[in-house]
C-alpha cells in the first residue's frame, strides 16, 4: 500500500479534513495520555494537538502532506517499530490497519509498545447497509477480504470494548462512507482519488452511470429516501479501545 498511498497522497490532505465530532470521539478515547503513538499516521489526521505525538507512516507522499505540527515524524510501518516496550501512554491507528500486510503482528507491535489504551478506527466487514453497496457490490468482496473481523481485535490486543461512530451528514473527512447523504460526490473523480478502495476495484464507470441515472431520474431519492432527514447515520465504523 505504500506505492498506492504515494499515488492517494496527491490531494489527501484536500479532501480528508479531520471531522471535528469524530476528533471528540477519538481525543475522548485516548483518555489522559500525554505521550500518543500515530500508527499508519498518514497525513495526521486526528493527531492530538495538545498531546506529544510520535506518527509512523510507510508512505513519503502522505508525510509530505502532514500540516505543520509538533509531531515526531518516522517513516516506518506498523509491523516493525522502532521503539522500546511500553514507550507509549497510549497508540492510535485510524482508518489504516486494513492496508497492513500483517495485521496480526502490526496490532501486536502496538501493544507491546504501548503502555495503556489502544484506540483503533475501523469499519466492519459484516456490516451490510452502506446504499453505495447495492451499485458496487464488489466493495463488500474487497471488506470481507482486507478489514479485520472485530474478534481479531482481542486475539492481538487483548480485551477490548467496540462501540459505533455514527458519521454526519456533512462530514468532512472524505473517507468511503462520508457522503452518505450526499450521493452526487460518488461521481467525482477527485473525490474517489481519496478513497482507496477505488484504487483497489479499478475500473467501476458502470456502476457510476447507474448511479448518476438513478440520480436524475429520481430513483435514489425515492429508494433511500429514510436517509434524507438523518443528522448522522451507521455506515459501519467502529471505534476499537482496549480496556
Amino acid at each position: 500500500m505504500n506505492a498506492t498511498y504515494d499515488k492517494i497522497g496527491l490531494n489527501y490532505s484536500d479532501l480528508r479534513k479531520p471531522d471535528t465530532r469524530i476528533e471528540q470521539v477519538i481525543g475522548k478515547a485516548l483518555g489522559p495520555a500525554k505521550t500518543i503513538l500515530n500508527v499508519g499516521a498518514g497525513a495526521g489526521s486526528y493527531e492530538p494537538a495538545d498531546r506529544q505525538v510520535t506518527a509512523i507512516e510507510p508512505s513519503k507522499e502522505m508525510i509530505r502532506q502532514r500540516p505543520v505540527s509538533a509531531a515526531t515524524v518516522i517513516q516506518g510501518y506498523a509491523e516493525d517499530l522502532p521503539f522500546d516496550d511500553n514507550s507509549f501512554d497510549a497508540s492510535m491507528a485510524i482508518l489504516t490497519v486494513h492496508h497492513w500486510l500483517d495485521k496480526e503482528k502490526g496490532l501486536r507491535e502496538m501493544r507491546r509498545v504501548t503502555r495503556g489504551k489502544i484506540v483503533i478506527l475501523t469499519f466492519d466487514p459484516s456490516f451490510r447497509g452502506f446504499w453505495l453497496a447495492d451499485y458496487i457490490p464488489e466493495l463488500v468482496t474487497l471488506d470481507e477480504g482486507q478489514m479485520p473481523r472485530m474478534a481479531e481485535y482481542e486475539q492481538s490486543l487483548g480485551p477490548v470494548g467496540i462501540s459505533p461512530v455514527p458519521i454526519p451528514h456533512d462530514c468532512t473527512d472524505g473517507f468511503l462512507s462520508a457522503y452518505w447523504r450526499r450521493p452526487a460526490a460518488y461521481l467525482d473523480p477527485k473525490v474517489r482519488a481519496a478513497m482507496s478502495p477505488f484504487w483497489a476495484m479499478g475500473d467501476v464507470s458502470e456502476a457510476l452511470g447507474r448511479l448518476e441515472a438513478d440520480l436524475e431520474s429520481g430513483a435514489w431519492e425515492q429508494r433511500y429516501s429514510r436517509l434524507i432527514d438523518l443528522d448522522d447515520c451507521d455506515c459501519g465504523y467502529r471505534l476499537v479501545t482496549t480496556t
